[in-house]
């Protein structure tokens, strides 16, 4: 949020602690960042109904300033306890439990909170959902349900912030389905590219680690292996650490060519 150049930011936090918020404040948002942004807050220990009603609360302001023409950053940490909050008041009301334990207005709730970010006509909202995801498992019912419903998919690894890989992101596993009709020719072809050589290299690493891997018997995994540290570096970046997007793209074609 500190290099965002969004006119208003509304960050909902579900289900956080007390303590995390307070810290989220005062170590996230600078001076300059606080004036445009707006917390909508449920903590953990709140009544289900209100953690729900925090989601729709947030998207709400977000509309009202994009209906206003600004270019709204909506962040919701997480869907994955609204989801539980709306789980517990089905299981109240009597729905039955279906797809591990959680209620079918889940399923139906999740599209009708989502699909009012997006463009408007005169602003635009851009929403970050976050999902906790159970024992790495992608086709967990809220994570696998929320693939479906947007635009892109930022998958973190454990393996890569065991190594002190920031930030965690891992790229074979992440898509964007906006990016071919939003990128240059050249961006696409540099990041196909680069996911290309990610491939190779994880498909010889075990080799490599064990002393197996013969330089000049496949040209792609030598490519792969020569560039791995570059694009290693290329995808790591400091907390705080603005990259815009110009030098960015520059550094990909570099790497890749």
């Amino acid at each position: 949020m500190r290099n965002s150049d969004s006119d208003i930011n509304v960050i909902c936090l579900i289900g956080e602690r007390g303590r995390e918020v307070k810290e989220f404040v005062e170590h996230n948002l600078t001076d300059e960042t606080r004036k445009k942004t707006i917390l909508v807050v449920s903590t953990s220990e709140r009544p289900a109904l209100e953690r729900v009603k925090a989601a729709y609360i947030a998207t709400t302001i977000a509309e009202h300033f994009r209906d206003q023409g600004k270019n709204v950053m909506l962040v919701m940490d997480s869907v994955t306890r609204f989801a539980r909050a709306k789980r517990d008041i089905g299981l109240a009301a009597g729905e039955p439990p279906t797809r591990r334990g959680f209620t079918p207005s889940v399923f139906s709730e999740l599209p009708r909170l989502m699909e009012r970010a997006g463009a408007g006509e005169n602003g635009t909202i851009t929403a970050f959902y976050t999902v906790l995801v159970e024992g790495d498992d992608m086709t967990e019912p809220v994570a696998d349900e929320t693939r479906s419903i947007l635009d892109g998919h930022i998958i973190l690894s454990r393996k890569l912030a065991a190594e002190n890989h920031y930030p965690a992101i891992s790229i074979l596993d992440s898509a964007s389905r906006v990016m071919p009709m939003i990128a240059s020719d050249d961006h696409l072809a540099a990041a196909g590219k680069g996911r290309k050589l990610l491939a190779k290299y994880q498909e010889v690493e075990l080799l490599i680690r064990v002393g197996e891997f013969k330089s000049g018997t496949d040209r792609e995994a030598d490519e792969a292996v020569a560039k791995n540290e570059h694009i290693k570096r290329f995808l790591q970046q400091g907390l705080f650490e603005n990259s815009p997007m110009d030098s960015s793209v520059a550094n990909l074609q570099k790497i890749t060519k």
